[in-house]
């Protein structure tokens, strides 16, 4: 039986469960693919730091170098993270002619384009299955699974921290800053919590589906990105009210304008209770994807954790055994680049449906100040809310809002917002109906 060495970059708690499902299931993938898997070096900070699994002793270096140049390892695992010394690393390996297997979603998000040619010029290959959802095979599907599909439209709960959080929120009725200081306190979201909760861990990965989708590499600069801070226990109440669930989500949509192109963006959103992403809770992953083709499809799981990357990862370290299996031919290229003209549309150009709070004075001819100014914008009101029974010196008023551009809500909201009847920030979630 052939043997495929493997060398691996950080032995963490992702490098860990890598080596312990090897050691696990090694022989089972070797039975499957006819190629035997040898963990030849592993790099890690320190001989001694706390890991959920061991690894073996005699593997441990601290020196990545002797992984990238150690000319008997055939594949080299990063699960190191970050921008900095990952990448030196990635490249390294590649300029070697090394198959990469890689995790790191952020790196791929800022450098995929500069990765890609670099495996191009040395031939090698590059995956990169676990950067996005885990243990979810979406990478492996759109490339491979839906190859003759064009793509209308991808939404992604993409980030199981902000899942969880909005989860715990609509079911105890518990406010946002409740929930996060519970999550952190039981290892569901880190400190600070600022990548997950800001929207910026959904854009890496939503960047990189749009870009296999859609056939161009997307600047991540060019995604929209709001994360969940803003969202509180009053507006899960009123969504409730209206039927719908709030979710981070992450959004990659054709559009069809005057100048066409994809939507990319991530934001809290209203989905329809109705809808099958709006039961996905906890710290679970899901992407609904609409193929031309073969029509909508769902894939859920866990998005994170030791053991779902470690199956992601070991998926592709098999793809990778089995290229080199075959004459170190490369059976699917990393990224192919199809759409020369693909654009990312601007936020301001994207129509869509509105959730509107607003926190005004509790005094006739409000709601006549604050429609005067949608009508003038050619903005349509399709419902209103202002609950009885909240004292104080202001009061919530909720507004769902018909189809209107980004672009006439920002500058109506930033009128509004001038109102003396209008006593705080409005608060502004979009509405998606999946048509």
């Amino acid at each position: 039986m052939q043997q495929v060495n493997l060398g691996m970059i950080g032995g963490g708690t992702v490098g860990s469960g890598v080596f312990h499902a090897w050691q696990t299931n090694g022989g089972l993938m070797a039975a499957r693919l006819g190629v035997k898997l040898v963990f030849r070096r592993v790099a890690v900070k320190s001989f001694d730091e706390p890991r959920p699994y061991p690894i073996a002793r005699e593997l441990l270096t601290t020196d990545w170098q002797e992984v990238v140049n150690d000319a008997e390892i055939h594949v080299v695992i990063e699960l190191v993270g970050g921008t900095g010394i990952a990448k030196t690393m990635v490249l390294a390996a590649l300029a070697r002619g090394k198959t990469v297997v890689t995790a790191n979603k952020a790196l791929l998000s800022a450098h995929g384009k500069e990765l890609f040619a670099a495996a191009a010029k040395s031939g090698a290959n590059l995956y990169y299955e676990a950067s996005v959802c885990g243990g979810i095979p979406i990478i492996k599907s759109l490339r491979e699974g839906f190859v003759a599909n064009q793509f209308p439209a991808i939404y992604g709960i993409v980030n199981g921290t902000c899942n969880y959080i909005l989860s715990r929120m609509k079911a105890e009725g518990a406010e946002f800053a409740d929930v996060l200081a519970d999550a952190q306190k039981h290892g569901y979201a880190e400190t600070p919590p600022d990548l997950d909760i800001d929207g910026f861990d959904a854009q890496h990965k939503i960047g990189i589906l749009a870009s296999l989708a859609h056939g161009f590499w997307v600047d991540h600069h060019q995604i929209h990105t709001e994360g969940i801070r803003d969202v509180s226990k009053i507006d899960m109440e009123f969504a409730e009210k209206l039927g719908y669930t709030i979710k981070l989500l992450g959004i990659a949509k054709q559009i069809s304008a005057k100048k066409p192109g994809v939507q990319v963006s991530v934001y809290p959103t209203l989905i329809p209770n109705a809808h099958v992403l709006a039961s996905v809770n906890g710290v679970f992953n899901a992407c609904f994807v609409q193929g031309d083709i073969v029509g909508d499809t769902l894939f859920y799981g866990r998005g994170a954790g030791k053991d779902a990357t470690a199956s992601a990862v070991l998926s592709d370290v098999a793809d990778a055994a089995l290229d080199l299996k075959n004459n170190a031919k490369t059976r699917v290229l990393p990224f192919v680049a199809h759409a020369w003209n693909g654009r990312v549309v601007p936020m301001d150009d994207i129509v869509s449906r509105y959730y509107v709070r607003f926190s005004v004075v509790d005094k006739p001819g409000v709601l006549a100040k604050i429609s005067a100014i949608f009508a003038a914008a050619k903005i349509g009101i399709s419902s209103v809310i202002q609950p009885e029974g909240h004292a104080g010196e202001s009061v919530p008023l909720i507004l769902m809002i018909h189809d209107a551009s980004n672009a006439a809500m920002r500058k109506a909201l930033a009128k509004i917002s001038r109102l003396p009847v209008v006593k705080a920030k409005p608060v502004m979630f979009r509405v998606e109906s999946f048509d």
